[in-house]
């Protein structure tokens, strides 16, 4: 089968390579230069089985309305006339009671569990490297209010199976010993012993790669103008240098994939919601981080990937813009300074990226009313950490086979 994939991010990069395993003709379409050059380009770099939990959560509203006058705020929200943002919000709030997050959080954690087997599989059967490191996630809390609060978070880890460990603050020095100069800025934490760390950039490019080899066509600096169908089936895509054909197409282009989707008929719930980095050399390995440590205050994640730290976070709803602020440069400055002061900040690399966010947190993955065309998008903050899994249940859909995880509430249709 002809099957097309659009875009080149972490998404589409691995279910380009799956659908190539499973034997069909892949071709991936992208407008950037090379794979993994938007929103996949330098995110936080934490793959997050157990941390892994909708921004909709109990409580959200008021917090929102708290962190909307700190300086350091996790929450940044530029309101404009946009009725896809304001349509979302009201969705997204409505998410915030503790029914939705326990049904949206099972979900999540069943799917990034399966990812986390299907990322072992892969560097397996590959070798890829790309800086991992496999020693957890720590939730670093700061307040004995958060360590309360994780409790939400432990029942629903508990329930689905997840590893998971609460440490005092002596437990989280035992996991990450540069926090021990931070010791009276925490008070505990949560530790998911089974996440990753790596950069999602050179894992991207390393297994698009192995994808070529094994017969995939990667076309970049092209611009996808319209999806083409006839009679309810898919038929191809129209480029800025034409058409396409395809037997099959992925619409794997984050957060515009509802921009192209709402051209055939088809609402996808999914918003861009800015979030930033910095990358830092390191200059004192003893004063850096081992893994990831969340840093619960800021919704800041500080990770470890080979001789750099990758600060990243925050949560902006602006619409499509992709602006550098200073203020969000400042902040992430004084989340990682304030507890991980080995890295040299004059020399980092600051960047944005615009995550595919869906109202209720779970990624939209599966098929469409458009026979032939399927979606795999809207993953959030967790793209790196759901790829894999993500990418062989679209190849199971694609290639008419039974998904190894129940994807009945995963598809677009459970919005209505």
């Amino acid at each position: 089968m002809k099957v097309t994939i659009l875009g080149a991010g972490v998404i589409g990069v691995t279910t380009a390579y799956q659908l190539a395993k499973a034997g069909h003709q892949v071709t991936v379409v992208d407008r950037q230069a090379g794979p993994a050059l938007e929103t996949s380009f330098a995110n936080a770099g934490e793959v997050s089985f157990g941390y892994c939990s909708p921004w909709a959560a109990p409580g959200i509203p008021q917090k929102a309305l708290k962190w909307l006058f700190m300086k350091h705020a996790p929450l940044i929200l530029r309101p404009k006339v946009d009725a896809a943002m304001l349509s979302w919000l009201v969705k997204m709030l409505s998410n915030c009671t503790s029914e939705r997050y326990a049904v949206n959080k099972s979900r999540m954690l069943r799917l990034a569990d399966y990812s986390r087997i299907a990322l072992a599989d892969l560097r397996t059967e590959t070798g890829i490297a790309y800086d991992e490191r496999m020693q957890g996630t720590l939730q670093l809390f700061r307040t004995q209010q958060q360590l309360d609060a994780s409790a939400k978070d432990v029942k629903a880890l508990a329930a689905d199976g997840i590893p998971y460990e609460v440490l005092d603050r002596d437990g989280c020095i035992r996991v990450e010993p540069a926090l021990s100069r931070a010791r009276d800025k925490i008070v505990g934490g949560l530790l998911t012993p089974k996440d990753e760390t790596g950069d999602c950039f050179k894992f991207t490019n390393a297994l698009a790669a192995k994808a070529a080899e094994l017969g995939v066509q990667f076309i970049y600096g092209r611009t996808i103008k319209d999806l083409q169908v006839e009679g309810g089936q898919i038929r191809g895509i129209l480029t800025d240098q034409g058409p396409i054909t395809s037997d099959a197409v992925v619409v794997a282009l984050g957060s515009y994939s509802p921009l192209l989707l709402k051209q055939v008929g088809i609402g996808l719930p999914v918003y861009p919601v800015k979030g930033y980095s910095l990358t830092i050399p390191i200059v004192d390995p003893a004063l850096a981080p081992e893994s990831t440590v969340m840093d619960e205050t800021y919704k800041i994640a500080i990770t470890r990937l080979g001789d750099r730290i990758r600060v990243g976070g925050m949560a902006e709803i602006s619409g499509y813009t992709n602006d550098l602020g200073l203020a969000r440069r400042n902040t992430l400055e004084h989340s990682v300074m304030d507890l991980f002061p080995g890295g040299d900040v004059s020399r980092a690399a600051f960047w944005s990226g615009l995550r595919p966010m869906t109202p209720d947190g779970t990624p939209v993955i599966g098929a469409t009313k458009i026979r032939g065309l399927f979606l795999n998008t809207g993953h959030g903050t967790l793209g790196w950490t759901m790829s894999c899994g993500s990418a062989r249940v679209v190849s199971d859909l694609v290639s008419g086979r039974k998904a190894d995880i129940d994807t009945a509430d995963l598809s677009v249709a459970r919005y209505g």
